[in-house]
C-alpha cells in the first residue's frame, strides 16, 4: 500500500498551492504529515493544511491551521 501526503497552502491573494509526497509505508508518510503541520502551525499563510491518505484516496488524517 502506498501513502500520500498533500500539503495545501492558501496565499494572501487567494491563490492556492499544493505539494504531493508519496511514501511506501505509513510510518514515513505520518512523519511527513506531522512535519508539514509543524510548519503550518507557525506559517504566515492565511490557511495551511495537510492531508494523509492511502493510494485509494481514503483519508487517514487531515488538519488545517488558519491564521
Amino acid at each position: 500500500m502506498k501513502y500520500i501526503v498533500l500539503e495545501l497552502q492558501k496565499n494572501a491573494d487567494g491563490s492556492v498551492g499544493n505539494l504531493v509526497f508519496a511514501y511506501d509505508d505509513q510510518e514515513h508518510a505520518e512523519s511527513k504529515y506531522h512535519q508539514v503541520l509543524a510548519a503550518a502551525a507557525v506559517s504566515a499563510l492565511p490557511a495551511h493544511s495537510a492531508v494523509l491518505m492511502n493510494e485509494e484516496g481514503f483519508v487517514l488524517s487531515r488538519m488545517c491551521y488558519k491564521h
